[in-house]
């Protein structure tokens, strides 16, 4: 079977490829090997995937339904590996090999096909923050996952260096607020790192379950942040979408026993990072909406 890469896959990890990077042109190989490696039988790519990874559905020789996920180190696969070793099944897809290939993954099979998104908004959120409340555990004691101080610091330097004039004052109040945030942060837990609606699947032996974690340690806010600007696009075309927002914050706060202000406070600098990334990279559309939301905050 040919391994194409899906197009939003090729997109997007051709917006911030590294001069002489070819992991997209070994992909097919890389990924013909795996299967083969696992005597495993392909039944399909997922398309149209992931923006970090190829996924692709087998059939292990037992008969047992997995997934092999491949990506490239700029996307941290050893990390994801570690998060969910470590949190084994507990909210989050089954790791089914503790060890393998950089960058290859043989994971659980879920519904790829059903997200919590495509439930109603309010269940959809109640599912999501019940399926997030699970992975905050305690990180390995001999951890070397990313801090959220480490990431947020490479993030605040690229947000400087690419801010055009428009963007200038939400950059500086997101900075602001990140040096207030670090400085009285609470007790850090493992997180999934890139949290969202979109991020958990439907499955047997959970009804919902995260996938795809590039997993940090830090507070929990900073964590549940990516979640308050979900379906983002409605809110912004809604004309109550400022106050819903900040109800948003409030309810996810209570939700989760977290502190308003602190919530408020990542979810602007997350929103403003994905902002001034998003115009960096040439998707100006994706930037206007994201500082948009990042103002109400």
């Amino acid at each position: 079977m040919a391994f194409e890469p899906p197009p939003r896959l090729v997109k997007a990890l051709g917006e911030a490829a590294p001069d002489g990077d070819d992991w997209l042109e070994k992909l097919p190989q890389a990924a013909e090997q795996a299967v083969v490696l696992r005597e495993s039988a392909v039944e399909r790519v997922q398309v149209p995937g992931g923006r970090s990874s190829l996924v692709v559905l087998v059939r292990l020789p037992d008969g047992t339904p997995a997934v092999l996920k491949l990506a490239p180190r700029r996307a941290r696969p050893e990390s994801e590996r570690a998060a969910l070793a470590h949190w084994d099944g507990r909210g989050a897809v089954r790791l089914l090999e503790p060890a393998g290939a950089e960058g290859v993954l043989l994971l659980e099979r879920l519904h790829p096909d059903v997200s919590v998104r495509s439930l109603p908004e309010a269940r959809s959120m109640l599912e999501a923050v019940g399926a997030l409340r699970r992975l905050w555990v305690e990180p390995p004691a001999d951890h070397v996952f990313e801090t959220v101080a480490e990431r947020t610091g490479r993030q605040a330097a690229a947000m400087r260096a690419g801010a055009d004039a428009q963007a200038v004052p939400l950059v500086d109040a997101a900075l602001a607020v990140r040096e207030e945030l670090l400085a009285s942060a609470p007790p850090a837990r493992l997180l999934h790192g890139t949290f969202r609606q979109s991020k958990v699947l439907a499955g047997e032996r959970s009804p919902w379950l995260a996938v795809g974690p590039d997993p940090v340690v830090g507070e929990c806010a900073f964590d549940l942040a990516r979640l308050v600007r979900d379906r983002v696009e409605d809110l912004i075309a809604s004309p109550s979408g400022a106050s819903t927002t900040r109800r948003r914050v409030k309810r996810l706060a209570e939700s989760l026993d977290l502190d308003q202000e602190r919530l408020r406070g990542w979810t602007l600098f997350r929103a403003v990072e994905s902002g001034v990334r998003a115009r960096r990279v040439g998707r100006p559309q994706d930037a206007e909406l994201l500082l948009e939301f990042a103002s109400w905050l």
